[in-house]
């Protein structure tokens, strides 16, 4: 648990160092160059080091189809729901897709290792990758229609390099490709580098949130579908199948973290209110530290 508490701490800390430079340097840091960077760079550094360095099991996909498929459920709601409730554009792609675009890596990953032990990381690596897919699709494809038409934003989950190099990593994977030590050093730099990257750009964009300016009703929105609509679907659905124990606490546990800063990435790359969507991201994250409490003693029902 102590690690967990330490990453937890070292989240942070960047986070920090992101607003206090903006804070001091102002418009001398471009928030937009950072996030150019960052998803069209350094995260492709950071799927092929995240998809390499160990196999994939094709055996362990049950438990990410489940995961994937209660995504698709939720998404499908929230894009029907948020219809009737948001009538400004950007504000109906953030509440329709925000919610289901959890941290299943940096924080979903170490979590679970800390509740189920180390033979939960399989699972929670493969779910991490089909999350991987789910923000650079359709993350990418709500948060572009803030600002562009269907065809547009389809386009835009084509041209993004991420996909591409995932695509490529999983085959390199699947036929048993493993990168030699100092292949995997260059690669490990560019995740850890992309990474901080994106923590220190969650600290900037936080730096530019104002209170008042906050949609109530989105926050609410948000909130209520991330830590009360997606939990009990999550439950219904796991509930009602046969499947062990601990996979069924992975996937719920999973699908019960906060927003992810990728959500800031995308929703900077394509000006779909990124200020907004940082203060939703650091909400969901502050009402977590309570919420996983609550998650946790639901697991002994599943």
């Amino acid at each position: 648990m102590s690690s967990v508490i330490f990453s937890i701490l070292g989240i942070y800390l960047f986070i920090i160092i992101g607003f206090v430079a903006k804070m001091s340097f102002k418009d001398a840091i471009n928030d937009k160059t950072i996030t150019i960077l960052n998803v069209y760079f350094l995260q492709v550094f950071l799927t092929f080091w995240g998809l390499l360095i160990r196999p994939i099991d094709i055996k362990l996909l049950f438990a990410p189809s489940i995961y994937l498929f209660i995504v698709i459920v939720i998404l499908i709601f929230s894009a029907i729901a948020a219809k009737k409730i948001f009538y400004e554009q950007k504000e109906y792609s953030v509440a329709t897709v925000a919610a289901i675009i959890g941290n299943t890596g940096n924080l979903g990953i170490p979590l679970c290792i800390a509740i189920f032990g180390e033979e939960s990381i399989p699972y929670t690596t493969i779910i991490n990758l089909v999350n991987v897919f789910i923000v650079y699709t359709f993350g990418v494809y709500y948060y572009s229609r803030g600002n562009f038409d269907v065809r547009t934003s389809l386009k835009n989950i084509v041209k993004l390099p991420i996909l591409w190099a995932a695509s490529i990593a999983i085959i390199l994977s699947a036929v048993g490709y493993k990168p030699n030590e100092e292949i995997m050093k260059v690669l490990m730099m560019g995740a850890y580098a992309s990474i901080t990257m994106q923590l220190l750009l969650f600290g900037i964009y936080l730096h530019g949130i104002k209170i008042k300016e906050i949609s109530k009703k989105l926050t609410i929105w948000v909130m209520g579908l991330k830590f009360i609509i997606i939990p009990l679907i999550t439950f219904i659905v796991l509930y009602s199948i046969e499947l062990d124990g601990m996979i069924k606490g992975i996937i719920f546990i999973e699908l019960l973290m906060p927003l992810a800063v990728a959500n800031v990435n995308i929703a900077s790359l394509y000006d779909c209110d990124a200020p907004l969507v940082t203060a939703l991201v650091f909400i969901s994250s502050v009402l977590f530290l309570g919420v996983i409490f609550i998650g946790v003693r639901v697991l002994a029902f599943l």
